[in-house]
């Protein structure tokens, strides 16, 4: 049987493909624009025929069908790994809940301790050798794909096909079922103009990346301002290693910056293990041999990480307190996000001979009621801690750049309280007397 007819033989509707599903199977859809939307529908459909259905997602953009139309939760379960503002809502709402992990560990909780009775995953159309690409989502992916009982594929024809190795796709011979979905537009994450905070925190980084910096960096306003500060500099040779591939880089190609050539590891190559971003982003990475997806035990390994020697790792945080413990994923016990990979790279650019890791946010922020709040805080109350105090490094507002490593309590507090918003700087200092940990010799 040739391929063709392989696949073919496994073709059929979604309504048809979903009856694998039993009551009380774990389920994993796809990460990001994986996300297979026809099959999620036709299980939504099967709602009364079945219980206890659990379902695992990552970063996935919404409507989810599943949770939609059971409320009260007796037929579908869904779990996120890491919140997108759809999952988020959902968690806020009690109609979904999160599961701590980081990122290099995904595929070794699948290997060693889950199970996958079904997954269901968005494809790229399938190539000459009955290959097809996992995408975007790959790097996250590598972990259902391996233990899945059962596999079903949902083509669609916009995905690009990223380079890669043989676990950053799946053959026919491995999918139970396919069905396809034609062209359906791809999720698109554009980061928000850059704001004068935001090209203010890039302005303190600038200092630190120099010619042969391989870079890491997350998405939002402040990479955006970051890179274009580049594209106008003279910082030449920048490298891509990055967890997510997002339009960030695509400025610095755009500028020449982009090169990899000094790269220590993957000379010439700019690697990832997730791309979320525009239309543009994903015509950029679509067959581009000067780009390589990997899974995230690779891209997220610190001690691979490290031996980039020249990296510099650039993330967001939400808060942190006079201690140097980083909140990056939750408001109190409010899930915003997921630890991600913050702490992956964190551990391995600190360990770099030549790298650093920085940890990025606006001194301040004002609520809906117009009410002012520091984002330095005297002691994290109820936050999830992202980044432990023992670990913490580089962090970065608007009012300058501290390194934390190695410092006591009191010279962490002096350190963080001299790039906290003026307004609160006397406040923290009176915390921080009554918390122990300020000298009277500090004050200036």
């Amino acid at each position: 049987m040739s391929i063709w007819d392989e696949y073919r033989s496994k073709l059929c509707t979604p309504q048809q493909a979903v009856q694998i599903v039993r009551s009380g199977d774990w389920v994993d859809y796809g990460s990001n624009n994986s996300m297979p939307f026809s099959l999620d529908e036709a299980l939504a459909e099967r709602r009364g025929e079945l219980h206890a259905v659990k379902i695992r997602g990552n970063l996935t953009p919404g409507p989810i069908r599943v949770i939609e139309c059971d409320p009260d939760m007796d037929h579908f379960v869904y779990n996120t790994w890491h919140c997108g503002a759809y999952e988020r809502k959902m968690c806020d709402e009690g109609r979904a809940f999160f599961s701590p992990m980081l990122f290099r560990n995904l595929e070794w909780y699948y290997r060693k301790f889950l199970t996958v009775d079904v997954a269901m995953l968005s494809v790229a159309p399938m190539d000459a050798e009955g290959y097809f690409s996992l995408s975007g989502a790959a790097g996250a992916l590598t972990g259902p794909v391996a233990v899945a009982k059962k596999i079903i594929l949902e083509v669609n024809e916009a995905l690009p096909v990223i380079p890669g190795g043989p676990e950053t796709k799946i053959h026919v011979s491995r999918a139970d079922a396919i069905t396809e979905a034609g062209y359906r537009p791809l999720w698109q994450m554009a980061a928000p103009p850059p704001t004068e905070t935001d090209s203010r925190i890039a302005g303190q980084l600038i200092p630190h990346i120099t010619d042969g910096t391989t870079l890491q960096l997350g998405i939002g306003g402040m990479p955006n301002a970051l890179g274009e500060l580049l594209a106008d500099s003279d910082v030449r040779d920048l490298g891509m290693h990055t967890e997510l591939c997002s339009d960030g880089y695509l400025a610095l190609e755009k500028a020449g910056k982009l090169t990899n050539l000094r790269k220590k590891t993957d000379p010439g190559i700019g690697v990832m293990g997730l791309a979320i971003g525009t239309k543009e982003l994903y015509d950029w990475i679509d067959e581009n041999p000067k780009l390589r997806i990997e899974p995230l035990r690779i891209v997220n390994c610190p001690s691979i990480i490290a031996g980039l020697d020249r990296v510099v790792s650039i993330n967001s945080c939400l808060n942190v307190d006079l201690y140097g413990q980083v909140a990056s994923e939750s408001v109190g016990t409010r899930q915003i996000s997921g630890t991600g990979g913050q702490l992956d790279f964190v551990t391995g650019a600190s360990d770099a001979e030549h790298g650093c890791s920085f940890l990025c946010m606006s001194s301040s922020y004002t609520d809906r009621n117009g009410t002012r709040h520091s984002r330095i805080l005297p002691s994290l109350s109820g936050d999830i801690v992202t980044t432990p105090r023992s670990q913490a490094y580089w962090i970065v507002t608007e009012y300058g750049a501290v390194n934390l490593a190695g410092k006591t309590t009191w010279e962490r507090a002096d350190a963080l309280i001299s790039i906290a918003h003026p307004d609160f700087r006397e406040e923290l200092i009176r915390s921080a007397e009554k918390q122990h940990i300020w000298l009277a010799s500090n004050r200036r």
